[in-house]
């Protein structure tokens, strides 16, 4: 039997992934999203459609009091209101008060960002209790968007645009605008009205209206919270793309100013903390806990498959002229295409088009090849003319 040869690989720290993942989470927060509707009005559909999370399944669960329940993990916490009962001692517009009293002295990264608030929308109009409930979250200083569930979408055979049929329609506009049976105005305020649905007629799809919904949901969430809803929600992958580019760009540009002086092949795992914390922080925004789902010898191994050593070996050997040791260019070339190999892996794993358990056997399929280091650095070097 062949002796297995020795293990001369680099032995890479991965403490800079796991620092780097746990400050940029700690950095972005959680997304905490209000959901109020009765039962059968499809609240865990809903969320399970924005955000791959059963509602009851979040993570932790944790009863406030009779009729609410805060789900979180790391990056999304859901306020779960059940519905409220007519004919209760308390009207659901002062029970809803006293609920936001009490979570208004919770912690603040509990703190609610945005409400929705479904109704069917077969449901024609909104109750007193629907219209007095509104008026408190907006009192409460809660952007509400009001989202009409389980519409029935029809698809035109000619067109084949989806329209909502008629009477939801009517719904939507009068939610817009709402008036009493005399024809006067209604305070409703809302900020948006979003059609939805989580499936097509026949059960199946991706729904609509679910783009919208997301659109909405970050155009009203404050300032400060909007990257942690860009990371808790899995609809708009270019959101992500858009977060993850500038932590490579940061991370290329440190790569090059640590080879100012250039570095020895030999010493090229000292670019290795630079590139490792830049895929801690972009598995962040792709919301992954590769940490947990990597075991310590993986993670090691993964660090040392795209530390770049191996790369600048083999770029070095194909491409003679760069001399024997990694300039600044080269540095910045390496590290930039194994960022963009990485998020296209985050990228994969997220979607759930690759399990999270055979993350090592793939990490190969995504480490830069000498092509995209020769095509980032020529497009480095046509930045500088």
């Amino acid at each position: 039997m062949a002796k297995k040869p020795p293990d001369d690989s680099p032995k890479i720290d991965d403490r800079p992934f796991i620092d780097a993942n746990s400050k940029a989470r700690s950095r972005y927060g959680r997304f905490n999203l209000a959901v109020i509707g009765g039962t059968g009005v499809g609240k865990s559909s809903l969320v399970n459609a924005v955000f791959a999370r059963d509602l009851a399944a979040v993570g932790k669960g944790m009863p406030l009091t009779s009729g609410v329940n805060y789900y979180h993990d790391e990056s999304l916490g859901i306020w779960d209101f059940e519905g409220f009962e007519i004919g209760t001692q308390a009207s659901p517009a002062a029970a809803l008060r006293s609920h936001l009293a009490t979570i208004a002295a919770r912690p603040a990264d509990e703190q609610i960002a945005v409400v929705w608030f479904c109704v069917l929308a077969d449901a024609d109009r909104l109750t007193r209790a629907d219209i007095e409930m509104i008026r408190e979250l907006d009192a409460g200083g809660l952007p509400v968007i009001l989202v009409l569930t389980k519409v029935d979408w029809e698809r035109n055979p000619v067109t084949a645009k989806y329209s909502m049929p008629h009477d939801t329609e009517e719904f939507r506009d009068w939610l817009e605008k709402p008036v009493d049976n005399a024809g006067r105005p209604i305070h409703l305020p809302i900020q948006r009205v979003i059609a939805t649905a989580t499936r097509d007629r026949h059960g199946k799809g991706t729904g609509h209206g679910l783009g919208e919904l997301v659109e909405a949901t970050l155009e009203l969430s404050p300032r400060n919270e909007k990257d942690a809803f860009r990371i808790a929600q899995r609809l708009n992958l270019p959101w992500k793309r858009q977060m993850a580019r500038p932590v490579i760009a940061a991370a290329s540009a440190a790569a090059a100013a640590a080879a100012a002086v250039p570095i020895p092949v030999a010493d090229a795992t000292t670019l290795a903390p630079i590139q490792m914390t830049m895929m801690g922080r972009i598995a962040t925004i792709y919301d992954l806990e590769l940490t947990s789902m990597l075991s310590t010898s993986a993670l090691a191994q993964l660090a040392a498959q795209l530390s770049g050593q191996a790369l600048a070996r083999s770029f070095l050997k194909l491409v003679p002229v760069a001399g024997s040791v990694i300039n600044a260019g080269v540095a910045s070339s390496i590290t930039a295409a194994t960022g963009e190999g990485w998020m296209k892996l985050c990228e994969q794993v997220h979607t759930g088009r690759i399990d999270p358990d055979k993350v090592s056997d793939v990490i190969g399929e995504y480490t830069p090849g000498i092509v995209s280091v020769v095509s980032k650095l020529a497009l480095r070097k046509i930045g500088k003319h």
